[in-house]
């Protein structure tokens, strides 16, 4: 994978470049859903970015998922805008409850709670 991380904007010409060869020659695709399609390869190469770089991770998962669903809008998904929000709520929820496991806090619990001091009650 080091020569997608060295050459992102590359990879993705190929794609675009690939996506209108089989539209031109074999499969009838639009040009707003090659658009669509391309926007999907972008953000799939930002995942993959972010997971060899160790950053961000959670941020390109949403935007991979955002770009799934315009593609699947795209080729004739009939999702009402509520349906559309309930799913990228969920994951954007599953992404949160992953993110949680990778922060770790700057004091162990124990030093908070001495700096706290005894509870005192009256």
């Amino acid at each position: 994978m080091k020569i997608l991380n060295r050459e992102p904007a590359l990879w993705l010409a190929l794609v675009a470049i690939i996506v209108k060869t089989v539209s031109a020659f074999w499969i009838d695709v639009s040009t707003d859903q090659q658009a669509v399609i391309n926007a999907v390869a972008a953000a799939l190469v930002g995942l993959i970015l972010a997971i060899m770089a160790h950053d961000a991770i959670g941020a390109a998962v949403l935007g991979l998922a955002q770009a799934i669903l315009a593609l699947a809008i795209g080729f004739g998904l009939d999702w009402s805008s509520e349906k559309q929000a309930v799913a990228m709520s969920l994951v954007a929820a599953i992404v949160g409850m992953f993110d949680r496991t990778q922060i770790t806090a700057p004091a162990p619990a124990a030093a908070v709670a001495r700096r706290a001091g005894p509870s005192r009650t009256v």
